[in-house]
């Protein structure tokens, strides 16, 4: 199955929605309180991109061999997931360990898409 994922993030919250053909599911999470407003807006993204997807597969919706269709509107987090920059950041390095081995345990075909930063859906969400 082909999902859509949108997934966005602050220094207080992490949000994301995941749609496909049958259903959209959408969720919200302050962080956890080591990361409460230490994190930048760009590393908390890196972790609602993390999280979600675990959710995603912990509620069943994201099945092993799925196609998810990320949407990224970040620049830099674009040329680092798709075009394989690296960063100097230690934090979102780790993040992407962790993201690529959930990727390949669960055998899942990603595609990384650039979008306007006013098309992510799971923006609205941080602020409900």
């Amino acid at each position: 199955m082909e999902h859509i994922y949108f997934f966005d993030g602050d220094q207080k919250k992490i949000s994301w929605i995941i749609e496909n053909i049958q259903s959209r599911s959408k969720e919200n999470r302050i962080h956890a309180e080591y990361f409460y407003n230490v994190v930048t807006p760009e590393q908390s993204k890196y972790i609602a991109l993390h999280v979600g997807i675990f959710w995603g597969i912990g509620r069943f919706i994201i099945k092993k061999g799925d196609v998810i269709k990320v949407m990224l509107d970040h620049k830099s987090m674009f040329d680092r997931l798709a075009k394989k920059e690296l960063t100097d950041d230690i934090f979102i390095e780790r993040r992407i360990k962790f993201i690529d081995q959930i990727i390949k345990q669960r055998d899942l075909d990603v595609r990384y898409q650039s979008i306007d930063p006013n098309e992510n859906k799971a923006t609205k969400l941080l602020f409900s």
